[in-house]
């Protein structure tokens, strides 16, 4: 890698942040979700529909991005995706006062294209900050900040509001969006200044084809099998791990229980607790590919009990469905990029393409919920966890 003279620490602080700030956007979703059901009655498909207008940026705009991180750099990608959330947050102030959903779409769309410009920086600048036999472990400690956001966000909403979610009116979201606001416009400003030196991934260079042959006799990122079926992977994984992030503050309303925001919680501690491992474990005791493995039956499993369990219970096996995703993302990233070299950006953005999944699984899952009720609507996960298994055990090693 072409990492000379870096800060690692300082980079990963820094970046830190901006998986942090990742993850609390989307967390806003599990709080508006149940918000505007009861202040716009609407139905739960339609309410998944925020889930799918923040998701299906990553299919329009995952490969563009890959583009302006060519021209402008990852820095100026960086700053450009926290000017676009502050116009998604002044969105959804306009939303709130206008009491209307398709305002509400339209401004999870735009939250969703900031996200995707993000994403497609900071993930492939953290894969290549250093050896690719230990990007998962560096993902890994990026993914604790990102999933301790997605409960942080709606606890946040409750705390600045000052009422359960239950009780929460849509014009009570102006004041803590406003602050919102101020916040991504500064971590703009803070991306433009970071010590974050540009990085290059092994030949991503012409001067350094050599040094990856395997990409240098290629002519079309279309021509690497292993990455077309990694975004296969990534597409369903998304969907899957959305669904066990952002439902269970739903679930928990759904079932009545007292204080639903708190429940968000559940899924983040089984993140945490599976990147901690990935930290421990990679490279030193497990490859990536053995993780990816573990991690996917972990899931199966979860997959199951979830929907056969007591649903008093249930909720709580949501967090096995976590604990299986926490290392899927990390292993998948390098898995799918190695031997990328010059096409290293390219595959980035066909991979920020995959992140599409949240978009639709989600809305799959909103329809079950309509049809089946909501803890039957968890099976939709079985089969994404399934194919996932295959990639770690078999398709990931596919070169042409």
């Amino acid at each position: 890698m072409s990492t000379k003279n870096v800060n690692i620490p300082v980079a990963l602080a820094f970046v830190g942040l901006m998986f942090f700030s990742l993850g609390f956007a989307l967390g806003i979703n599990s709080y508006l979700i149940p918000v505007l059901q009861g202040g716009l009655s609407i139905s739960s498909l339609e309410s998944y529909l925020l889930l799918a207008a923040t998701f299906v940026p990553f299919l329009i705009f995952g490969y563009p991005s890959s583009v302006l991180i060519g021209k402008i750099g990852y820095k100026g990608t960086m700053a450009v995706s926290y000017a676009l959330f502050a116009v998604a947050f002044c969105g959804y102030i306009l939303s709130s006062h206008e009491s209307s959903f398709i305002l509400f779409l339209v401004a999870s769309f735009i939250s969703g294209t900031a996200n995707t410009v993000l994403q497609a920086a900071v993930n492939p600048y953290i894969t290549i900050l250093g050896p690719i036999d230990s990007a998962a472990r560096r993902t890994s400690i990026m993914g604790i900040c990102n999933k301790l956001a997605w409960p942080v966000a709606p606890l946040f909403l409750a705390f600045v509001i000052g009422k359960p979610v239950a009780e929460t009116q849509i014009a009570d979201l102006d004041f803590p969006f406003w602050i919102i606001v101020a916040v991504f416009v500064i971590l703009g400003v803070i991306a433009l200044l970071a010590p974050l030196p540009e990085v290059k991934a092994v030949g991503e260079d012409e001067s350094e084809a050599a040094d990856c042959p395997y990409a240098a006799s290629k002519t079309s990122i279309w021509q690497f099998p292993h990455l077309l079926l990694g975004c296969l992977a990534l597409f369903v994984y998304v969907g899957v791990e959305t669904i066990s992030l952002s439902t269970l503050v739903d679930y928990a309303n759904d079932l009545k229980l007292a204080h639903a925001q708190n429940y968000a919680w559940i899924s983040s501690i089984g993140m945490v607790i599976g990147y901690i491992c990935g930290i421990v474990f990679i490279p030193k005791y497990l490859k990536q590919s053995q993780a990816l493995v573990i991690c996917s039956l972990i899931a199966i499993v979860g997959s199951i009990v979830v929907p056969l369990a007591p649903a008093s219970i249930s909720i709580w096996c949501v967090g096995l469905l976590a604990l299986g995703c926490s290392l899927m993302w990390p292993a998948l990233w390098p898995l799918a990029m190695t031997d990328l070299g010059k096409f290293t950006k390219a595959g980035a953005g066909l991979l920020t393409c995959a992140i599409a999944g949240g978009a639709v699984m989600p809305t799959l899952f909103g329809f079950l919920k309509d049809g089946v009720g909501m803890q039957n609507a968890y099976w939709i996960c079985l089969p994404c966890f399934a194919l996932i298994l295959l990639y770690g055990t078999s398709w990931y090693k596919i070169r042409k």
